[in-house]
């Protein structure tokens, strides 16, 4: 008999740190020759050719066109990512689904598979992950890592991530980093999804080229995910950007932890629908555009409190660019006229507004972002 937990015929190589530096710089910031490459990472052209030679022989980079800067100096080969160098796989589990997908080296999805949840079991859970991971390893051999990501508190538990609690899937303590890793034999990125979805889109999406940035996702929670300096901001126990509890007003409806008036208990879909009462997001949607007050009303309420929170946090942070996401993104465009209220009551006059980008989703972006996170595990 076969074991299915097998260890994978190719593996990504154990890259040792300059060449990992020099990889991760074309990799975020682009194709350049070798003399640039040099610069930026601090490399002499000596170590930088030699490093170069060895990332081109393992396949990650490809030389390409010479370049001679305006006619003058010595001509130089642009070094380019190769994107199909490795595969990388992610996977969003949410209490009722997954989605999965499979992504080149450049974060591009070439493959994505939804499934319903097959059990909130979290044994079941992890079988079913496997199994998709063995299916995508079957049609990409070069398969590198896995990332998973669902809402909930990840924690580093003797350098392990553990899910220490996820009010969605009913988990506390599952060491889900673990028990994936064992079941497919591939190195595993475990992340809380607001913190993947945050780093993936400073590295490859809607935050390229800032060095700050904050990002909200809005659903059946909100969550925030915070990078300054270009480095995501992952606090000292693990849990950064726990917005949601943000005071708003002093009375109002309260959330499910028993806070009167906080963000929570205004801007997050159960919210929004309690306050509408109304069983459908898209029918208070529908309901406001119809002109019906009281889901307008609803709206405006969760679009102050949204603008509340994130005055909050440009007040904090100053960040180049703000994105605002997620299944519950309507938010910000239903309740705009509020945000705005609430951005102009909230923010520091002396402060510049930071752009704010009402970024589209679907679901499979997590799991995209979850790719990300297992391409930021090995390089």
């Amino acid at each position: 008999m076969v074991d299915s937990r097998s260890e994978p015929a190719w593996a990504w190589p154990d890259l040792h740190d300059a060449q990992r530096a020099v990889l991760l710089e074309v990799l975020i910031n682009g194709s350049a020759s070798r003399a640039e490459l040099a610069r930026r990472t601090g490399l002499s052209r000596t170590s930088l050719t030699r490093l170069a030679r060895d990332l081109v022989e393992l396949g990650f980079l490809a030389e390409g066109e010479t370049n001679a800067p305006n006619g003058r100096g010595r001509p130089s080969e642009i070094l380019n990512l190769e994107p199909s160098a490795a595969q990388f796989a992610g996977v969003k589990l949410t209490g009722e689904a997954l989605y999965a997908v499979v992504t080149d080296l450049q974060a591009n999805v070439i493959e994505l598979e939804e499934q319903s949840l097959v059990s909130r079991y979290a044994p079941d859970a992890v079988s079913q992950i496997a199994e998709i991971v063995r299916g995508f390893s079957a049609s990409h051999p070069r398969l590198a890592s896995v990332g998973v990501c669902l809402a909930g508190d990840v924690e580093q538990v003797r350098g392990r991530s553990v899910i220490v609690g996820s009010h969605f899937l009913g988990w506390d303590n599952v060491p889900l980093e673990s028990l994936v890793e064992a079941e497919t034999g591939l190195p595993i990125a475990m992340s809380n999804d607001v913190q993947a979805l945050t780093a993936a889109h400073h590295w490859f999406g809607a935050g390229v080229g800032r060095r700050s940035l904050v990002l909200f996702g809005l659903g059946a929670g909100i969550g925030a995910g915070i990078v300054v300096n270009d480095e995501l901001v992952r606090g000292s126990h693990g849990h950064p950007g726990k917005v949601g509890h943000i005071p708003v007003r002093h009375i109002g409806p309260t959330c499910d932890r028993g806070h009167v008036g906080c963000a929570s208990a205004y801007v997050t879909i159960p919210a929004i629908l309690h306050n509408a009462a109304d069983t459908s997001f898209e029918r208070v949607l529908e309901r406001a555009a119809a002109g019906d007050r009281a889901a307008q009303s609803a709206l405006d309420d969760a679009g102050y409190a949204l603008g509340v929170v994130v005055a909050q946090l440009m007040n904090v942070i100053d960040p180049e660019k703000v994105i605002v996401t997620g299944e519950g993104l309507a938010v910000a465009r239903a309740g705009k006229a509020a945000m705005d209220i609430a951005l102009a009551e909230q923010l520091d006059p002396a402060f510049e507004r930071s752009e704010i980008d009402v970024h589209d989703f679907s679901f499979a972006d997590y799991a995209w972002a979850a790719a990300v996170s297992a391409i930021r595990r090995v390089v």
